[in-house]
This record gives C-alpha cells, sequence and structure tokens, in this order.
C-alpha cells in the first residue's frame, strides 16, 4: 500500500499504520460486500467481495460468511468489518462475524446480538459498531432494539437504546459523532430520520424528514453529507437525497440511480460514495460524488448479482 496524506511530516488523522506502512482512507479505503441473495427465490450466498473504492472496476473474490445469510448488517472500523444477523434457511440469525479488511480471507465468529433478527442496518465510529431495528419472522415482530458493540474486541452485543418507533430496513450511515437510521416500515412506509451519539447510550432523536418514505434503501456518508439512495415506497426507487449531518433539518434531493432498485448495498470514501446490486439483482455499481449534487455514474460489476447484501467500507464518516 502506498503512502499519502503526509501533514508537516505527520500522517493525516484518518491516516493509520498497517503493518509498516501508511494506510489512508482517502486514497486506498475499500468497500467490501457480503452476504445477500442471489436470484429470486434462489441460494442465499456467503460470499464476500470487496473494491478499492478510488479506482473504477468490478469486484474481487475477498472470502466467505461465518453463514450463509441476507438481510444482514455491516459496520466497520479503520481496521475491521463487522456483518450482524440475517435471514438464514431457518429464519434469522443472531450471529456477528468480523473480517480484517486490509487482508482477504474468511469471516470469524465476533459473538452474538441481542435480538435475533433480520433487516437491521449498522453504523459506527473507529470504537463502537451499532445495530438498529430489525425484524423476526417465526413472530412476526418488528425490533426498536439498537445493540453496540466494541469493534476492536470480540463478545455478544450490549443494549444501546431504542429507536423512535419499531423499524425495520431503515439505512444506517454515521458522521463523526452521530449515528443515523432514516426511513424504513414499521407498519407503514416511513420517511423519518433520527441519530444517537455514538459514543453515549440513549434512544434515537429525530433529525428531519426524507424527501420520499420508503425502507431498503441504501446509504453512505463522509464527515459532513449522508446520502440515501433508493428503496421501496410501494415501488422501487432511484431517488438519491442527502442531509447535512451536523445541522437537523429534511433531506434534499441528489440525483439519481442509473436504476431504480430496493435492498441494494453502499459503501463510501470521504468523497465517493458507491451503490452496488439490489432488487432484480443486478451487477451494476454506481457511484457519485459526495460533496456535489448530481446523478450516479457506473462504476463497474460485481461477480454475481445479489439481492440484501451488507455494504461496508474503512473511509466512511464515522472514522476520525
Amino acid at each position: 500500500m502506498s503512502i499519502s496524506r503526509f501533514k508537516s511530516g505527520v500522517l493525516s488523522k484518518r491516516s493509520f499504520l498497517s503493518g509498516n506502512t501508511a494506510y489512508d482512507p482517502l486514497t486506498n479505503a475499500r468497500g467490501l460486500f457480503a452476504g445477500g441473495r442471489e436470484s429470486a427465490g434462489g441460494t442465499r450466498t456467503n460470499s464476500i467481495e470487496y473494491t478499492t473504492i478510488t479506482t473504477l472496476g468490478n469486484g474481487t473474490d475477498f472470502g466467505d460468511l461465518t453463514v450463509s445469510r441476507n438481510q444482514l448488517a455491516g459496520c466497520a472500523s479503520l481496521t475491521r468489518g463487522i456483518f450482524a444477523g440475517g435471514e438464514i434457511s431457518s429464519g434469522e440469525s443472531n450471529t456477528i462475524d468480523y473480517i480484517t479488511i486490509d487482508t482477504t480471507g474468511n469471516a470469524i465468529d465476533f459473538g452474538d446480538l441481542t435480538v435475533t433478527r433480520r433487516l437491521a442496518q449498522g453504523c459506527s465510529s473507529t470504537t463502537r459498531g451499532l445495530f438498529a431495528g430489525g425484524y423476526e419472522g417465526n413472530s412476526n415482530t418488528i425490533f426498536n432494539t439498537i445493540d453496540y458493540v466494541t469493534i476492536a474486541s470480540t463478545g455478544n452485543a450490549t443494549d444501546f437504546g431504542d429507536l423512535i418507533s419499531n423499524t425495520y430496513a431503515p439505512a444506517g450511515f454515521s458522521s463523526l459523532t452521530k449515528g443515523f437510521w432514516a426511513g424504513g416500515y414499521n407498519g407503514a412506509y416511513t420517511n423519518v430520520i433520527q441519530y444517537v451519539t455514538i459514543a453515549s447510550t440513549g434512544n434515537g432523536i429525530d433529525f428531519g424528514d426524507l424527501t420520499v418514505a420508503r425502507a431498503d434503501s441504501s446509504s453512505c456518508a463522509n464527515s459532513t453529507r449522508g446520502l440515501i439512495a433508493g428503496g421501496y415506497g410501494g415501488s422501487n426507487s432511484d431517488v438519491i437525497d442527502y442531509i447535512t449531518t451536523a445541522t437537523n433539518g429534511n433531506a434534499v434531493d441528489f440525483g439519481d440511480l442509473t436504476v431504480v432498485r430496493n435492498a441494494s448495498s453502499s459503501c463510501n470514501n470521504p468523497t465517493r460514495g458507491i451503490f452496488v446490486a439490489g432488487s432484480s439483482y443486478p451487477t451494476t455499481m454506481d457511484y457519485v460524488t459526495i460533496a456535489t449534487t448530481g446523478n450516479a455514474t457506473n462504476f463497474g460489476d460485481m461477480h454475481t448479482g445479489r439481492y440484501a447484501a451488507a455494504g461496508i467500507s474503512n473511509g466512511h464518516g464515522g472514522l476520525a
């Protein structure tokens, strides 16, 4: 890996040492996409693919999850990715896996969620990962649960607080201090954006509203701006919204995806957001420049189209 972005001989604050090499997420951040379902009614996959966010190109094999599943949640620190919950052949899972982002290889068991569920969504800081909402099919239960883990350790999740309402399939993303969940389904499609302070514990607080009520959107954020893309609110959407994460308020239109879809996956570095695959199982990977507005552009293709995979990166907005 190359050495980049020094300030007066000192690494920039987003850089860290990986082995003996200086690693900067602005130039070298990886996006990973794990699990999902590869066709309608088809097999859930354990496959993990990755891409280098600053370059255009197709996904590359990374390794496998411990359990094949879709509709799982993800989050990441600078060094470690976490995948939690999801739908398995017998119902839902409480499994949490982890991987080391700058290597390749199979996931390792981390611990368990407090509640067995799918369709939760994650966000994180450099130290703490949060998973919120979700659904359990056998009891037909929608959850408001927010769990957290300490990413650098292993062990079971701990209760953090509750969402404003019982919700599944919100879009999750982070700023340097806040975790956000936008939209979802709680008996009706919702436009609510809510947030918590990641370093503390507590319940969700109202931030504002999406331009369109929807669930199963994908999302990404840098340290100042969060994007929410696609989703389903009675029909599939190509809408991309954005918020300024430091200021409460309603979302604003950003542009459109290249195709309408829900249950796509996403990742980003500080400048670029990527939205991948989703409903109808396209292999399409789109990208946008987060600081501007405008429609998405083709980035490349995944090996296989997949629905409801978890997307993470080591360059997102929660990493100082």
